[in-house]
C-alpha cells in the first residue's frame, strides 16, 4: 500500500465514524421507544387480567375524553 492508499483508507474510516456517530442517536431513540411500548402493552394486559378480562379483549367504553382546542378571538 501506498500513501494514497493509506490516506483513502483514513478518510473513508473517518467518514464511516462520523455516519456511525449521527447515526447511533436515533439508534437509540428507536430501541428506548420499542421499550417503552413494549413496557406500556405489558402494563395494560396486566391491568385488563387484574380487571377480569382477556388479554386481546377491550374494556367498555365507559369513559370518553374530549378534547377542545381554545384560542382566543378579539
Amino acid at each position: 500500500m501506498d500513501t494514497a492508499h493509506i490516506e483513502g483508507l483514513i478518510g473513508m474510516l473517518f467518514v464511516l465514524g462520523l455516519l456511525a456517530l449521527i447515526v447511533l442517536p436515533s439508534v437509540i431513540g428507536v430501541a428506548h421507544d420499542r421499550r417503552v411500548d413494549r413496557q406500556i402493552r405489558e402494563a395494560e394486559r396486566a391491568r385488563r387480567e387484574a380487571e377480569g378480562l382477556g388479554a386481546r379483549e377491550r374494556p367498555a367504553l365507559g369513559r370518553r375524553y374530549l378534547t377542545t382546542t381554545v384560542t382566543h378571538h378579539s
